[in-house]
């Protein structure tokens, strides 16, 4: 397999390390035919997303000049979107979201829900979760329901890090996103996702999606792990939509 696009690296605009010449470099340099900048969205909390959403403005800027100065790399405008309610609402309102070239969302723990019952039930329930069974079992429900809506309801074109710090169904995930063709991502930053989750979601008919998750332009580019999982998982090349054979 041949990864030929690398569509998911952050910058100084979130709390990656470089700038966005410097991601789109390092593609170059690795012999990258794409690259997506897609910084986290404005909830996370501690700095870690945009400071708001007119960050996308002067992100767009970079790009244009990132694209002049690398014409034969194709520079993706796009976004790390977060989940922000258990109904798949996004921090990236729609009219935002229809100027990417490519849309990625996730769960993650350190954002601002949209209620505080929303951050409950997304970041507080998740923490405590491993001492309580029953608490654990709910978790499991609400995260699943608030990625599949959040495909179901918003033009996702990958869903990020499957079930990194959350438990969710699998198999539920991967037949929805096999429904409305939101690829799930093979992350190379994280080791949590296993053989057997591709498998079973490959089952369903899922597509895939491999990327760095860099932070920091070194890291663009290198998808070690996340390759050889693929592999050992048997997936076709034509189930991943940045891959050749």
């Amino acid at each position: 397999m041949r990864v030929f696009a690398d569509y998911h690296t952050h910058t100084r605009f979130s709390h990656g390390k470089g700038t966005v010449m410097d991601n789109v470099r390092a593609a170059a340099r690795k012999g990258l035919e794409a690259v997506a900048i897609t910084d986290h969205g404005p909830a996370n909390l501690f700095g870690l997303g945009v400071r708001s959403l007119a960050a996308f403005d002067d992100i767009a800027e970079e790009v244009e000049k990132a694209r002049a100065a690398f014409p034969g790399v194709r520079v993706l405008m796009g976004v790390e979107a977060n989940i922000i309610d258990t109904h798949g609402g996004l921090d990236v309102p729609a009219d935002v979201l229809e100027r990417m070239n490519i849309v990625l969302a996730g769960h993650h723990l350190m954002v601002r829900g949209r209620t505080v019952s929303d951050s409950w039930k997304l970041a507080g329930r998740n923490f405590v979760a491993r001492w309580s069974r029953s608490l654990a079992e709910r978790a499991r429900v609400d995260n699943t329901k608030s990625l599949i809506e959040a495909v179901r309801r918003n033009r996702v074109d990958v869903v990020t890090h499957p079930g990194l710090h959350v438990s969710i169904d699998t198999e539920e995930l991967a037949r929805e996103c096999a429904r409305v063709g939101t690829a799930l991502e093979i992350n190379a930053k994280h080791a949590h996702l296993d053989v057997e989750f591709v498998k079973v979601a490959a089952r369903q008919g899922a597509s895939f999606c491999i990327d760095s998750d860099a932070h920091s332009p070194d890291q663009v580019g290198e998808f070690g792990r996340a390759l050889e999982v693929a592999i050992r998982a048997g997936l076709d090349p034509e189930r991943i939509i940045n891959v050749r054979a």
